[in-house]
């Protein structure tokens, strides 16, 4: 069983930063596929970004830019980088690890972006 803890979250202004981090409870295998995803209030939760295996990544056409997604094997650990912050990125940001078709969740980190 995995476990993932995700730190990072808090309030920052439009325009700042935040680095989110993901670790896991166990080892991450190197063919895991490590993502982030986000939730906010009454919207369904939407991918952020993904990192597979061999480094490729994936991102939502919204934050494309903005945020990169990296992953340290050695730490058991996934970062999600977010720059130029907006407002419509406040919500509930989840780390999700894929391992054989089934996926372990975080519990969750908040990030709000307000003045």
């Amino acid at each position: 069983q995995v476990q993932l803890v995700e730190s990072g979250g808090g309030l920052v202004q439009p325009g700042g930063s935040l680095r989110l981090s993901c670790a896991a409870s166990g080892s991450i295998i190197s063919t895991d596929v490590m993502g982030w995803f986000r939730q906010a209030p009454g919207l369904e939760r939407e991918l952020v970004a993904i990192i597979n295996s061999g480094g490729t990544t994936v991102y939502a056409d919204s934050v494309k830019g903005r945020f990169t997604i990296s992953r340290d094997n050695a730490k058991n650990t996934v970062y999600l980088q977010m720059n130029g912050l907006k407002p419509e990125d406040t919500a509930v940001y989840y780390c999700r690890l894929n391992r054989w078709s089934t996926n372990y969740w975080g519990q969750g980190t908040q990030v709000t972006v307000s003045s």
